[in-house]
């Protein structure tokens, strides 16, 4: 048994979610370690749908274009039932919206993360697995065994388990992971198809019984390359797994280890349901899998975190389950940073918990939810279903972190309130770039952000950046210089506002921040690092400024 010297924290898992975490901590100078049992990334399009809000994240991480420019974008949904065609589904989303719906394979979006990991000066360590933990009031104690057999002993002042369905941090907590499995068994298989379908779409492609009931189904979705489609269908008889699907653990979540469909099995399932005659070839992988929807009864104890499909598994309708991990992931690293930097008020690490479980418990059931019926089947009109897909939509009101459910919008109760995602604009402009700017573009690449905005004549709350310098002041002291403070003036703002602060001074030429965030009169809006609000004070108060901060800064 090796011992090693103390690190920040261990993450056991290096998916998507894993390594976002660790990417985040990296960037925030904390020092983590990444083990994975695996000896190398495995090369199967598991999860590939990247959701809206997982761009924005990946924005503010500032890895966004590498992924970019290795997705295709998903444009809508083409939905046929025994062989007729049913209203088209767009993935269109409101103009203000930075980004739209992409597919990538996992084995991209992994490596993407890992490269980005990399100019951090961290990498994977491969072939190492988590046997076993134990904690303390100081810290955790880890046992790893290496692919040479060697075992390890890791200190770490937090653990956060990644490490999915069937998680040994999980288990190690002895957390409960309630729900239960589909009895349906799936094909997954990465194909060439020849048929000329319209870019961008996915296909499902439906077969019902007598009853009613959907007894054949087809879902294709298309992936970088041409003709390139993840397929995926009801496993046939001779390729069904469930005598051996569950684990030691009873979880039946994932792909089988077993024999997995032939390119003749993938092309039985489109012979008899494929919209348009289509031939596969040039087969990359394929695999039989298992759905089962469960969620833990708590995110974390103690020091030990879990996150993604070690806390929550569910089936993979509309894309949710990777995209709500990468989420987990981000909302707890940056408290993790800066509850390690000794920035945080104690109880900031337990507010995980409390925002993100809840998100967990309403993904679970809503998938499941559309598994059964479809998306369509949605009560919601058409936008609000597509923006909580997008998980645009997804909150933290009434988070012990963010100011009392009652504080409102703009004078009409408009625009975002604390706990609200902080919407994107454009066209802000500076003294010296002679082009305009994108709010995320102020927002990229820092903590927690102050957004100070003047106001306009005869607005509520009162006119000019009077007073501002001193609202950056209390920021900075609250928080010992984490807050970052930028004012934004109307374009009616006279000329030469703001030019003898030395805070950055933006002009709203084109009025989409007031409208986007309802600002009328002087309002501060506080923004934490994951893009939530956690204030909106009009008028802003030196006094109510610092008890906003103090809810997340220890003072």
């Amino acid at each position: 048994m090796v011992s090693t010297d103390t690190v920040d924290v261990l993450i056991a898992g290096a998916g998507p979610v894993g390594l976002t975490a660790a990417v985040e901590l990296r960037r925030r100078g904390i020092g983590c370690r990444v083990v994975d049992r695996l000896p190398e990334r495995l090369p199967y399009a598991k999860a590939v749908g990247i959701q809206p809000r997982t761009l924005e994240i990946w924005d503010r991480m500032g890895l966004v274009r590498a992924a970019l420019e290795a997705a295709v974008p998903m444009l809508g949904q083409l939905t046929y039932v025994n062989g007729a065609e049913r209203p088209r589904i767009e993935l269109a989303l409101p103009p203000e919206v930075p980004y739209g719906f992409a597919a990538l394979p996992q084995y991209e979006t992994e490596r993407i993360l890992d490269e980005f990991l990399a100019r951090f000066g961290s990498r994977i360590e491969r072939g190492t697995e988590l046997v076993g933990f134990a904690q303390d009031a100081d810290g955790v104690t880890s046992r790893l065994v290496t692919s040479s057999g060697a075992q390890e002993e890791v200190r770490s002042r937090y653990l956060v388990g990644c490490d999915g369905a069937h998680s040994a941090v999980r288990k190690g907590l002895g957390l409960g992971f309630e729900g239960g499995a589909f009895p349906e068994e799936y094909m997954l298989g990465d194909v060439e198809l020849d048929w000329d379908m319209p870019h961008g779409y996915g296909v499902r492609s439906m077969h019902l019984g007598a009853d009613g009931a959907v007894d054949d189904v087809l879902v294709c979705i298309p992936l970088p390359g041409r003709g390139r489609y993840r397929i995926s269908s009801m496993v046939p008889p001779e390729l069904r797994t469930a005598a051996r699907a569950e684990s030691g653990d009873g979880v039946a979540h994932g792909l089988d280890g077993g024999a997995g469909p032939s390119l003749s099995h993938l092309q039985d399932v489109l012979d008899r349901l494929a919209p348009l005659p289509a031939t596969a070839s040039a087969l990359r992988w394929s695999s039989v899998f298992r759905i089962s929807h469960r969620i833990v009864d708590r995110y974390a104890d103690g020091r030990v975190f879990v996150a993604g499909d070690a806390a929550h598994i569910h089936p993979p309708t509309g894309a949710q389950g990777m995209n709500t991990g990468i989420q987990d992931a981000y909302n707890l690293a940056w408290k993790l940073a800066l509850a390690i930097q000794g920035g945080a008020r104690p109880e900031l690490l337990a507010s995980y918990d409390t925002e993100r479980r809840p998100v967990g418990v309403e993904v679970v059931g809503r998938t499941v939810r559309h598994a059964a019926e479809g998306v369509q089947a949605d009560p919601d009109d058409p936008g609000t279903v597509m923006l909580r897909e997008a998980q645009l939509l997804l909150g933290y009101r009434g988070s012990p972190l963010v100011g009392p459910p009652e504080e409102g919008g703009g004078a009409d109760g408009d625009g975002p309130r604390a706990g609200d995602r902080a919407p994107d604009c454009g066209g802000l402009t500076g003294h010296i770039a002679a082009h305009p700017l994108r709010l995320y573009d102020l927002l990229r690449d820092r903590g927690h952000v102050l957004l100070l905005y003047a106001g306009g004549d005869g607005e509520p709350g009162g006119t000019g950046a009077d007073g501002f310098p001193a609202l950056a002041a209390t920021a900075r002291d609250v928080s010992l210089g984490r807050v970052a403070t930028c004012v934004v003036l109307p374009d009616a703002a006279p000329a030469g506002a703001g030019d003898t602060m030395t805070l950055p001074v933006y002009r709203d030429r084109r009025g989409e921040f007031a409208r986007q965030y309802a600002a009328r009169g002087r309002t501060a809006f506080l923004v934490r690092p994951d893009g939530y609000l956690s204030a909106r004070l009009q008028p802003p108060t030196a006094g109510e400024l610092a008890s906003r901060l103090a809810l997340v800064f220890q003072v």
